[in-house]
């Protein structure tokens, strides 16, 4: 599990509407990583739609930011066009990076246990190191607290 001050864990990912992301290409750039459960549901909804409410001002601050879920890229499709998203979304289908990050989890709901992705967020500065980690988050105010660290990086 990465901490504080690692190298980011490198990845390439695809992402909505086409074309790959990879991690070592964005050096030189803050960069956001907001890992969520599940496309369309209340809490996922509610933080993507967040992220690019504020997008132009993580850009103006010098951060790229992407939502990172096991969703598929069709499913991210859909995702983005039914709430006008902006925020580019990652699919890691195989949990690789999910893995990578430590964020695919355990999970218990009313009583019954399964595997799934805890909402956690990476900023990563942009030498390529974790400079804050926010782990089981909570959506109201998440997106205004993590422009103010991109902020206090920059």
């Amino acid at each position: 599990m990465p901490e504080i001050s690692d190298l980011a864990p490198d990845f390439t990912l695809p992402r909505d509407g086409g074309g790959e992301v990879t991690l070592s290409d964005l050096r030189g750039h803050a960069v956001v990583l907001f890992f969520y459960p599940r496309d369309d549901t209340p809490g996922c909804t509610k933080e993507s739609i967040g992220f690019s409410e504020q997008l132009d001002a993580f850009a103006e601050s010098g951060a790229k930011v992407f939502g990172i879920s096991r969703d598929s890229v069709a499913r991210h499709d859909k995702f983005v066009a039914k709430h006008g998203l902006t925020t580019p979304l990652l699919s890691d289908e195989n949990s690789t990076v999910c893995e990578d990050y430590g964020v695919w989890v355990e999970k218990n709901m009313y009583g019954r246990k399964s595997m799934g992705i805890e909402r956690s967020t990476f900023l990563i500065d942009p030498e390529g190191r974790i400079a804050r980690i926010w782990r089981k988050v909570k959506v109201p105010g998440h997106v205004d607290e993590v422009l103010a660290a991109v902020r206090e990086l920059g």
